[in-house]
């Protein structure tokens, strides 16, 4: 796989819940759960199952820091 995305999160796919057109996609990512919300239609096209391994790509124009008061 090539891809500009710098922040690419390998893990094993957990989760997968299908609604009427998106699916929840969770991956753990070494202790930790990342959720992506992609189209049933890529679900089905990447083949994704529980178990798998897969990447979580994050590509983002802003990311926000927050801290407790």
């Amino acid at each position: 796989m090539k891809i500009s995305a710098r922040n690419q999160l390998q893990g094993t796919v957990v989760d997968i819940v299908k609604g009427a057109t998106t699916s929840h996609v969770r991956l753990d990512v070494n202790g930790s759960t990342v959720t992506a919300a992609i189209t049933n239609e890529a679900v089905d096209d990447l083949g994704l199952t529980v178990g798998q391994q897969a990447y979580a790509v994050v590509k983002a124009s802003d990311v926000m820091v927050a801290i407790d008061d």
